[in-house]
C-alpha cells in the first residue's frame, strides 16, 4: 500500500504539470441505472490519458538522479505519451521502445510531445525487456505500472475525486497490469474505506481477474481486444499486493459491451473515450454490478486515445448492434421508376438511407431484374420491424443482411 502523505505530497508536486480533471454528474445515465452517475474524464487529461500523472511525478521525484541520457520507457501508447510529455516539460530527453504493432497515430503523437520513438519487440513484455536493457547507457526505467511513484502519481486521482465528491459510494476502475487501480484504492481507502473500489478489466485479458480467483499473480493469453489499454497479460507485483488488500471486486466486460459504452458516452454525454476507458460503463450495461437507489457511483474514463478508423468501426457495429442501423437486400424489375418508388416508400416509413448499391450484373439474375442493397438508419428494433413489414405489404421479398 502506498501512503496518502505521499500521494497528497505527489498532488502538490505535480499540481502545475497535469490538468485537474472535471468530475461531472450524468443525468441521463443516472436515469438509466437508478443511482447517482457520475464521470471522472481523464480523457480530458493532458496526452489524452491518466498516465501523466504518474510520469510526471517519477520523474519530478527522481530528477536530481536522472543522468543526461535521460528516461526509457516501454508502451504501445498512452504511457509512451505520458513519458515523452513529462519529460519534455522537465527537460530531460526521453526514449520510447514502442512494439511493432503499435498504432502509426501513437507514435506519431509520443514524436510530438518529445519522445524519441525506438519500434522493437512483437510484443509488450519483449519492448519492455528492451527498454530495461537501455538503462544500462545512463538511462532511467519507468515502468508503466509496477511501479511505486508511478502509483503514487496515479492515486492523485482519488484526492480530487473525494475533494469533489465526498459522498462517493462506489468507483470503477479500469484495470490492466494494475497502475491506476492501486494508486486510487490505497488514497481512497485511506480516507474513506467504506468506499467500494472495483476493477474492471475486458474478458479478452483477464489477468487482474484470474490472479485475483486464483490467489496469485497468473499470467494469461491475450485475445485482440479494443480496451488495448488494459490487455496486460500479467498483473504487476507491487499491484497484486494492493489489490488483494484494498480493491473490492473485478469484473470482466465483453467486447460488444465495451463497443457499447463506447458509443453511448459519444451519443449522450457527447465524451470520446478509448476501449480502456469505456470498461467502467461497459460494466453497468453488462448488469454485472447493482447500483443501489440513491448510491454515488464514480466511473474513471481513463483516457480517450483511440485511433479513428477503429472509432468507425466501433461506432458502426455499436449502431448494428442495437438496430440502429438496418442491411437488407431487395430485387426489383429493372423499368424506369421502380428504384424511386422503393426509395420513396422507404422515405414514408421514416428511415434515412446511408447507402445503396444497385447492381444490374449478377450471375444466375434474371435479365429484367436487378438487385438493390440498402443500408439504412433507423431508430431500433421496433422500427426495424416496422420498415420489414411495410416493405413486405409492398410486395417487396427482402433478405435482411
Amino acid at each position: 500500500m502506498i501512503s496518502i502523505e505521499d500521494v497528497r505530497k505527489a498532488a502538490e508536486m505535480i499540481k502545475s504539470k497535469v490538468i485537474r480533471t472535471p468530475l461531472i454528474h450524468s443525468p441521463s445515465l443516472s436515469r438509466m441505472f437508478g443511482g447517482e452517475i457520475y464521470l471522472k474524464l481523464e480523457n480530458l487529461q493532458k496526452t489524452g490519458s491518466f498516465k501523466i500523472r504518474g510520469a510526471t511525478y517519477s520523474i519530478l521525484r527522481n530528477q536530481q538522479k536522472i543522468g543526461p541520457n535521460g528516461v526509457v520507457a516501454a508502451s504501445a501508447g498512452n504511457h509512451a505519451q505520458g513519458v515523452a510529455l513529462a519529460a519534455s516539460q522537465a527537460l530531460i530527453p526521453a526514449t520510447i521502445v514502442m512494439p511493432e504493432w503499435a498504432s502509426i497515430s501513437k507514435q506519431e503523437a509520443t514524436r510530438s510531445y518529445g519522445g524519441q520513438v525506438v519500434i522493437a519487440g512483437q510484443s509488450l513484455w519483449e519492448s519492455l525487456n528492451i527498454a530495461q536493457e537501455m538503462v544500462q547507457d545512463g538511462k532511467m526505467f519507468i515502468h508503466p505500472f509496477d511501479d511505486q511513484d508511478i502509483i503514487t502519481g496515479q492515486g492523485t486521482i482519488a484526492l480530487e475525486i473525494l475533494k469533489d465528491l465526498e459522498a462517493t459510494d462506489v468507483i470503477l476502475v479500469p484495470i490492466g497490469g494494475g497502475g491506476i487501480i492501486s494508486g486510487i484504492a490505497s488514497t481512497i481507502k485511506s480516507i474513506k474505506p467504506d468506499v467500494r473500489v472495483i476493477g474492471v478489466q475486458s474478458a479478452a485479458c483477464p489477468s487482474a481477474y484470474e490472479s485475483c480467483r486464483q490467489g496469485s499473480i497468473t499470467r494469461v493469453d491475450a485475445k485482440q481486444s479494443i480496451a488495448d489499454g488494459v490487455s496486460v497479460k500479467q498483473v504487476g507485483k507491487i499491484n497484486f499486493d494492493v489489490i488483494q488488500k484494498a480493491v473490492d471486486d473485478v469484473v470482466l466486460v465483453e467486447e460488444d459491451q465495451i463497443a457499447a459504452a463506447i458509443l453511448l458516452l459519444l451519443e449522450r454525454k457527447k465524451i470520446l473515450a478509448e476501449g480502456a476507458g469505456a470498461v467502467s460503463l461497459a460494466a453497468l450495461l453488462s448488469g454485472l454490478i447493482a447500483v443501489p437507489q440513491r448510491s454515488k457511483v464514480v466511473l474513471l474514463i481513463s483516457g480517450g486515445n483511440v485511433d479513428s478508423p477503429l472509432l468507425g468501426r466501433i461506432i458502426t457495429q455499436g449502431l448494428l448492434k442495437k438496430s440502429r442501423i438496418m442491411r437488407l437486400r431487395i430485387r426489383l424489375d429493372d423499368t424506369p421508376g421502380s428504384l424511386a418508388k422503393l426509395l420513396a416508400l422507404i422515405s414514408d416509413l421514416k428511415a434515412n438511407v446511408l447507402h445503396i448499391f444497385h447492381d444490374r450484373n449478377v450471375k444466375d439474375l434474371p435479365i429484367y431484374v436487378t438487385r438493390v442493397d440498402l443500408e439504412l438508419e433507423t431508430r431500433g428494433p421496433e422500427h426495424v420491424d416496422d420498415i420489414a413489414h411495410g416493405l413486405n405489404a409492398a410486395g417487396y421479398a427482402l433478405e435482411l443482411r
